[in-house]
């Protein structure tokens, strides 16, 4: 990776706030005395386990989605526990890009599923980290309390190996992915928008905002 691509990896933008003080906080349990990827391994875990995985909140809005907003909350989605992990990463050196599919879940995702009107997750969000010369997906998601819930194991990560999501637990499959988008340097919010207004049309027709279920767009 030349400097100049490490440089756009490493980068503060207007959603994964480097340089915020929330920022700050979040990195400042990290021991930096440890090498590069158990500093990353660190992060991962405290994400991961950090935020109670959360997918019946959704806010496709930029200034919803920034990393001081997300890391006020004690439950998040995918895609904004993707968002701090990035920006985390960033803030200890390590550069860092924000990685989106589309699954199927077959565990545990009947009220999701009935919220969403189609058994698709579009937009499901990772991050890949770039360690000892290469780059590492990782995907802090499920949480242990949710995973326990679910019946499926903790996805850990080595920062050697990819880790997405399990094909399967025991001889049931769990997850699968569909389709991958790409990896970016920033969220790429309006295709995001694009791309569940055309799998989920229902959610930008109507109003949803409710205990149960919320959902905000970049035109709400």
């Amino acid at each position: 990776m030349t400097e100049k691509e490490q440089q756009k990896f490493l980068k503060a933008t207007p959603i994964l706030e480097v340089n915020h003080k929330s920022t700050f906080e979040l990195i400042s349990t990290i021991d930096t005395s440890l090498t590069t990827k158990q500093q990353a391994i660190a992060l991962y875990n405290k994400v991961r386990d950090g935020f109670v995985y959360n997918p019946y909140h959704l806010d496709l809005r930029s200034e919803k989605l920034k990393s001081s907003v997300v890391l006020q909350k004690s439950k998040a989605w995918c895609v904004e526990k993707s968002i701090v992990l990035a920006t985390g990463l960033r803030a200890l050196g390590i550069p860092s890009k924000l990685g989106y599919g589309i699954v199927v879940n077959h565990i545990g995702v009947e009220k999701l599923t009935a919220a969403l009107r189609r058994e698709e997750i579009v937009f499901h969000g990772y991050v890949s980290a770039f360690l000892e010369g290469k780059w590492v997906k990782c995907t802090p998601a499920f949480d242990p309390l949710i995973c326990k819930l679910s019946g499926v194991e903790a996805l850990a990560w080595d920062g050697e190996n990819d880790s997405l999501f399990q094909a399967y637990q025991g001889n049931q499959k769990f997850m699968e992915y569909k389709h991958f988008y790409g990896e970016f340097d920033d969220v790429p919010v309006e295709l995001m928008n694009a791309e569940m207004q055309k799998y989920y049309p229902h959610l930008f027709e109507e109003e949803h905002n409710s205990r149960s279920f919320s959902f905000f767009h970049i035109n709400s």
